[in-house]
């Protein structure tokens, strides 16, 4: 079900991510509930010591989503905006 988000006063759905797996380093594909497949770049988050444990590319592939957004097994994740609007239509 999409998630409500608020742009300006104006209540708008946004769709959630209901699959994601890393494709190469940094980059996953992410499906999400209105039936898109979007490419998320991960690598501009990747700083400091909480994130930096994505640069372990075993521990990057092992994404998940958790019906709302993507994350790693010790709680990483991405704004669900962010994720959603900067990604790339997958062909």
């Amino acid at each position: 079900m999409p998630a409500l988000s608020m742009f300006f006063g104006i209540i708008m759905l946004r769709p959630t991510a209901v699959h994601a797996e890393a494709v190469c380093a940094y980059q996953i594909l992410v499906a999400f509930d209105n039936g898109e497949k979007k490419y998320f770049d991960v690598e501009p988050y990747i700083k400091g010591e909480w994130y930096g444990k994505l640069r372990v590319y075993e521990y990057f592939k092992r994404v998940s989503t958790d019906g709302y957004t993507v994350v790693w097994p010790d709680g990483q994740d991405i704004c669900p905006d962010e994720l959603y609007d900067l990604s790339r239509q997958a062909s």
